[in-house]
């Protein structure tokens, strides 16, 4: 089934209530944009999926998560180390945006 194509004028009014000036070259590319979307919703309206269940993910996923048990924390002379600047015991990074400190 292939309706009508969308006209300008449809274009320009959905535009008009969206509070969008469009120029005559942005009518003219949105409406054959729109035109196309239109034309893909009726192909994937012309499918049929009767006999298709409904799914959220294309394959079976369980829950992957872990038991949330607690670790001990690293101490700073852990990974200060391999810092490239320290300063204080923590990590020294360079200023941003002039910041002063």
């Amino acid at each position: 089934m292939m309706s009508e194509p969308i006209s300008p004028e449809e274009v320009a009014h959905v535009a008009y209530l969206a509070r969008l000036r469009l120029t005559e070259d942005e009518l003219s590319r949105f409406t054959e944009q729109l035109g196309a979307i239109l034309n893909h919703a009726e192909d994937v309206e012309a499918l049929e999926l009767d006999d298709v269940e409904p799914m959220s993910h294309p394959l079976p996923i369980e829950n992957t998560m872990r038991e949330d048990v607690p670790s001990p924390m690293l101490k700073p002379s852990d990974f200060l180390p391999e810092a490239p600047a320290v300063e204080d015991g923590r990590f020294l990074v360079p200023k941003i945006l002039g910041e002063e400190p």
